[in-house]
């Protein structure tokens, strides 16, 4: 609590008292943002990942909302509030404040979520920029961030790269779905789809290969016109697990620009709050060692950043694929 000294001159009128500032937001107190921001459980190896996800419809109120635009720079805020629209501006403020607090998490909260610095690769896939001056210690953290209209996910995973994708389960296509396989994907896959008669299911396996493909991309850090989705098939093995592999037709010209891709990534799939599909990909060099039949570890929070948080691995809300 702060305390303010009034000083009165000799024969003077009273100064009147000050306004009395409106009660902070939980988790907003002095110069500490995260005294209610619990730490996760450890991240207990390299093929572990954590994803934190929030509902921007349920947070309105503005109190809160304004608590979370304080964690952002400067430029995060310009570049939000340069959106289209409310909902959208909304969107971006929330999911940088979702990266910013779980990120302090995974840092013991040493580090003050506003206090995170950013970069981006040459391909544009941001990481943290650590100060070189030895001012706060280096975790080995990655991330990567996804949205859809209606949720935002955060995936952290330690020393090694990841990438995460949500997808609406009942999205929209704009064309035949066939006709987005074709110029998107494998001839493998597209054989894959056309085999399906039913037309909800193919769409539903159109949309689990897009989310592993995109997965992989953001894993990547090329982005898609970096690592276009036609140069590399996904395939469920017989054990359940993802394998990744390069197109034959695409990839066997020696000046394809497929080199960058391989096999050594592990995937999870899962059903979302039975209204979307998620996948993760993490970098895994263990495939082919006594360790590479170890499934990728997968915990899912919900979370209101500094209000609640709810683990929901385990429940009804996450149904793991593969």
């Amino acid at each position: 609590m702060h305390h303010r000294l009034l000083l009165r001159r000799r024969g003077a009128m009273p100064l009147p008292s000050p306004p009395q500032p409106a009660p902070r937001t939980p988790g907003v107190a002095g110069g500490r943002l995260f005294a209610s921001l619990p730490s996760p459980p450890p991240l207990q190896s390299r093929r572990e990942v954590h994803v934190w996800y929030l509902c921007p419809d349920e947070l309105n109120d503005h109190s809160q909302l304004d608590m979370y635009k304080e964690l952002l720079s400067p430029s995060e805020r310009k570049n939000a509030l340069a959106m289209n629209g409310p909902r959208l501006q909304k969107d971006a403020m929330l999911s940088r404040a979702l990266l910013r607090t779980t990120l302090s998490r995974y840092t013991d909260a040493k580090i003050d979520p506003r206090s995170f610095e950013f970069k981006k690769n040459k391909f544009g896939k941001p990481e943290i920029l650590w100060q070189s001056d030895g001012s706060s210690m280096e975790w080995p953290l990655h991330f990567n961030i996804s949205h859809t209209s209606s949720l935002i996910a955060c995936g952290i995973a330690m020393d090694t790269l990841i990438g995460i994708d949500v997808e609406e389960k009942k999205r929209k296509t704009v064309k035949n779905i066939l006709s987005l396989a074709r110029r998107y994907f494998t001839p493998s896959e597209v054989d894959y789809l056309a085999k399906i008669s039913d037309s909800d299911a193919q769409q539903k396996e159109f949309i689990k290969l897009w989310t592993l493909k995109e997965a992989y991309v953001k894993a990547l850090g090329r982005g898609f016109s970096g690592a276009p989705f036609n140069r590399f098939s996904n395939q469920l093995e017989t054990n359940n697990r993802i394998q990744i592999s390069k197109a034959a037709k695409v990839c066997n010209d020696s000046d394809s620009g497929c080199d960058y891709l391989s096999e050594n990534w592990r995937f999870a799939l899962a059903g979302l709050n039975s209204s979307y599909y998620m996948a993760v990909c993490i970098e895994d060099n263990s495939r082919g060692s006594e360790n590479g039949s170890v499934p990728l570890g997968l915990k899912v929070w919900k979370t209101i950043p500094f209000i609640e948080d709810t683990l929901v691995s385990g429940t009804d809300a996450v149904k793991l694929i593969t």
